[in-house]
């Protein structure tokens, strides 16, 4: 009589990382959204939508969610954000320039300047920052808090991705 051979059925030793995204406990995955993106609502409505079948459906359903902020949630989101880290060897007179426009601009609209620079060169962002900021101290705050509330969810995007991807914590892709 053959002897039953008994199976088992292997799990790889590290599972991809949107299936850890599903399977983490919430109150885990809810801090890992907050650092993408501190709204709590945001980060609990991604939560509560859980399993995802893949990473695209996890983007449109965060971008959903990022259209959908209320006043009170992009207050919330903006008042953690952080000024986007320019390369180290930025001359001194450029982060004077920069520093000034970060002043004006906070002054004039309450809230940290965001903007996304997901892909940009690094040569580039200086420019990019400091010509974004001198066109946006022009809108009006209504208008100013729609282009913030579209940079938010670039850069939630992209940290989110970050995320999943593995790329370690995605607080660090302003």
């Amino acid at each position: 009589m053959p002897v039953p051979v008994q199976t088992t059925r292997v799990t790889p030793a590290t599972a991809s990382a949107l299936a850890r995204f599903n399977a983490a406990s919430a109150d885990e995955v809810i801090r890992t959204l907050l650092t993408c993106l501190n709204s709590h609502h945001w980060a609990h409505r991604l939560a509560s939508h859980r399993p995802y079948p893949d990473l695209p459906s996890l983007l449109a359903a965060a971008d959903e969610a990022a259209y959908d902020l209320s006043p009170d949630d992009l207050t919330e989101a903006l008042a953690t954000e952080a000024l986007p880290p320019l390369p180290e060897d930025t001359y001194a007179a450029a982060h004077t320039a920069l520093s000034a426009a970060y002043a004006a601009y906070e002054a004039r609209f309450g809230h940290a300047f965001v903007i996304c620079m997901d892909g940009m060169a690094a040569d580039e962002a200086l420019d990019h920052v400091l010509a974004g900021i001198r066109s946006r101290l022009t809108n009006d705050p209504d208008e100013e808090r729609l282009v913030a509330a579209e940079e938010l969810r670039r850069l939630a995007r992209a940290r989110l991705t970050g995320a999943i991807r593995g790329a370690g914590n995605c607080a660090s892709n302003h």
